[in-house]
């Protein structure tokens, strides 16, 4: 009576264990998720924040929403492009690992313009434009490069896997076309000679060895009185499609 009591408190005890477990996994995946939404609604209210700002306003602002729309644009694209690339093509990831790299310089870059959105001196900031857009265009066109190559890497081996499917595909629709393969047609290099051979002996009458003709199989039957009679098949037994049950013959009583 004791085991069986023992027995039934340690699975009350680990039926509790995994009912704790499941409830703290489901409560980090909602916050996951809700960590994820809010990232995205987050970014989602910048881009259109700097994107009002670059075509709403004028001068030093507009510019700084133009280079950090253009540089979250590309980083965005790039990163997206690797991530899918490199789940299915393992070659990526060393092109992962740059781009990570390439990030950091991205974010520092994008954390600067930002900061200097709120600067109240324009003058400074005005002369500090051409360099902030060479660093721009320099981390982009590094982006872009990385993004492309994918790209055209994936591109590359869709268009090697389409040729040899087509080839298959050639193959195969060949092969149930066979019934266009003309009958004469000589194969290997016997079909003339085979051929000359029966036209050979269709012109001598058949004749055997000894000189006699050789008569068809059914006036030989109708001679000997043997003859089997060779009927067509029944039209109500035939079946057109595989899928179309053969119809029942009739019976006589």
């Amino acid at each position: 009576m004791e085991a069986v009591i023992l027995i039934l408190g340690l699975l009350f005890f680990a039926f509790v264990a995994l009912g704790v477990y499941v409830g703290v996994k489901a409560i980090g995946v909602a916050k996951r998720g809700v960590d994820r939404t809010i990232t995205q609604a987050r970014r989602t209210v910048e881009d259109t924040t700097l994107r009002a700002k670059s075509y709403g306003q004028t001068g030093v602002g507009a510019e700084l929403a133009q280079l950090r729309l253009a540089l979250r644009t590309s980083m965005r694209a790039t990163q997206q492009a690797l991530q899918t690339g490199a789940a299915e093509d393992a070659s990526l990831s060393e092109s992962l690992g740059l781009f990570q790299r390439l990030s950091a310089h991205g974010r520092e870059l994008d954390d600067d313009l930002k900061r200097l959105e709120g600067e109240p001196d324009r003058a400074t900031v005005a002369s500090m434009l051409p360099g902030l857009k060479q660093r721009t265009e320099r981390i982009t066109h590094s982006a872009d490069s990385l993004r492309w190559a994918a790209r055209d890497r994936a591109r590359q081996f869709a268009d090697d896997d389409l040729d040899a499917l087509n080839a298959q595909i050639d193959v195969e629709a060949g092969a149930l076309r066979h019934w266009m393969v003309e009958p004469d047609e000589p194969v290997h290099g016997q079909g003339q000679a085979q051929g000359g051979s029966r036209d050979q002996g269709q012109g001598q009458g058949w004749r055997t060895g000894h000189g006699q003709p050789i008569r068809p199989a059914q006036e030989r039957g109708a001679a000997d009185g043997t003859a089997q009679a060779i009927t067509a098949p029944d039209p109500q037994r035939r079946t057109e499609y595989p899928w179309q049950k053969a119809a029942r013959p009739e019976t006589t009583n």
